[in-house]
């Protein structure tokens, strides 16, 4: 790696904890109806406003070792997490298309794909104020990926939208109770907006595939301590999917058919 690749990498990292921050702000304050902008920075617990000094993204996790300056609660590990998430995601996304207007396309689809994600782990709530401005957002797919035309954005998103609603409205008919909540639905339409019919249909079955191995973990430790029912967001298994078709779905997706030739 060369010096030059190197300092623009570690740009790129630097920018990325940064919106990891940002995000962290929008994923506590949304889902409470919060302005994102006002007031600044606070420690939710003594409400202390956060310097600038003490609100630097993973430095000042470490320098407060996981405190609150003030009242000295500790701070989630997961703010650290999250802003570190973001950087890694801006550095890859940079290795897998260069410095190129692709590249902050599925930058941004990746820090909303994070942002709701957290959001329905906390609440199991997906916010329309995230998911409905981002299926048009998305829709811009056919300007960035030269492989998307608006054809594909428009069957991408009923693909998307109907298929989880397909899903749903069989679910209530036979359970007569909601299985799936309409933010899952919106979600999907946004993916599909940002990938075409097949990024949706790999979203779909790796979000399955992997929410149905999460939920058979934690089924099985909550046998051995609590019987309770147990709600599983599907958002989060949704965005992953989404992610991994990003980096690698069109070579999975030709393997898979390659593998049926003999």
């Amino acid at each position: 790696m060369t010096d030059f690749v190197f300092s623009l990498t570690l740009i790129i990292f630097l920018f990325g904890i940064c919106i990891g921050s940002f995000l962290n702000v929008c994923i506590y304050r949304i889902p409470e109806n919060k302005s994102i902008a006002f007031p600044g920075s606070f420690c939710p617990n003594c409400k202390n406003d956060i310097p600038f000094y003490c609100n630097i993204p993973i430095l000042s996790y470490i320098f407060l070792k996981g405190h609150c300056k003030f009242c000295r609660q500790p701070i989630s590990i997961r703010y650290l997490l999250i802003e570190a998430l973001t950087g890694i995601f801006a550095v890859l996304l940079f290795y897998k298309f260069g410095l190129m207007p692709v590249m902050g396309y599925w930058f941004v689809f990746i820090c909303v794909l994070i942002t709701i994600s957290f959001i329905d782990f906390d609440h199991q709530i997906i916010p329309d104020i995230i998911s409905l401005p981002g299926i048009l957002i998305f829709a811009s797919s056919f300007y960035f990926l030269p492989e998307m035309t608006i054809k594909d954005t428009l069957l991408g998103i009923l693909a998307g939208g109907s298929s989880l609603y397909a899903v749903a409205l069989c679910y209530y008919l036979v359970r007569k109770q909601e299985g799936m909540g309409g933010g899952d639905i919106k979600l999907l339409a946004m993916i599909g907006a940002a990938t075409g019919i097949k990024g949706v249909l790999f979203t779909i079955f790796a979000g399955s595939l992997f929410g149905t191995i999460f939920g058979i973990s934690i089924m099985a430790y909550k046998k051995m301590a609590d019987k309770k029912k147990l709600k599983i967001p599907f958002g989060p298994f949704l965005s992953l999917g989404a992610v991994l078709y990003i980096f690698f779905g069109q070579e999975l997706i030709q393997w898979y058919f390659l593998s049926f030739e003999f």
